[in-house]
């Protein structure tokens, strides 16, 4: 199995690409969490779309969509990622974090910092267990930050978060979430999707909406 990100944009193309690639027609289902594909040579394409808690497929007949329903669903999983919601972004590296609020793909509320945490050393004895503590010290204080951060951009929109959409290094993340001060997030929907960036600057953030509400597609060839 493998999987591939398409833009919500491109879904119909795409599938239309899968049917030459594999081949003369495809059969497509809807699913709790988007729609399957199935190919005459066995191919399956699961297509799991952004915020499937709330997916709503249009109605159609319980099993493959053809013809009219068919393109209803295509058009349906599309406008499904790309309604404009409101989506806490949560991102954390040990070079940086950063949190931002988005409304569709329009950034409305932010907060990015950087603080240095030295890199590993191949120094031994005493010296090895200063830089240690050292080290774990600023991984301390890049986390409190991160916390503090999203108290302050996150917490404020709340009340009309749709979803959190989470990144950076997952450790550092949960350490962040397990602060008491951001235990209401837990009421907002996460979306399960992990998004890896690099250390978190205003571009990196600003380039995360085509990431969370691309449609993922996860591939299964025949046996």
């Amino acid at each position: 199995m493998r999987s591939v990100d398409v833009d919500a944009g491109r879904i119909a193309r795409w599938l239309e690409n899968f049917t030459e690639r594999n081949g003369a027609s495809v059969v497509l289902t809807v699913t709790a969490d988007g729609a399957r594909a199935v190919a005459d040579n066995g191919t399956i394409a699961e297509m799991v779309v952004p915020f499937a808690h709330a997916w709503s497929p249009p109605e159609g007949p319980d099993g493959p969509r053809t013809g009219p329903a068919r393109i209803l669903l295509t058009r349906a999983l599309s406008a499904h990622a790309l309604a404009e919601r409101t989506v806490g972004v949560l991102l954390v590296r040990l070079g940086g974090q950063a949190a931002g609020v988005f409304v569709g793909e329009a950034l409305q509320d932010s907060k990015i910092e950087h603080r240095l945490v030295q890199g590993r050393t191949a120094a031994g004895g005493r010296s090895q267990q200063r830089f240690a503590r050292r080290r774990a010290n600023q991984a301390d204080a890049v986390r409190a930050d991160a916390a503090d951060i999203a108290v302050r951009v996150l917490l404020p929109h709340l009340d009309r978060l749709d979803a959190l959409v989470l990144g950076g290094e997952r450790t550092s993340v949960d350490t962040v979430l397990a602060d008491k001060r951001l235990a209401p997030l837990r009421a907002v929907p996460t979306e399960p999707r992990f998004l890896t960036v690099p250390d978190p600057r205003l571009v990196v953030l600003k380039s995360t909406p085509p990431m969370f509400r691309s449609i993922r597609i996860q591939l299964t060839d025949p046996d």
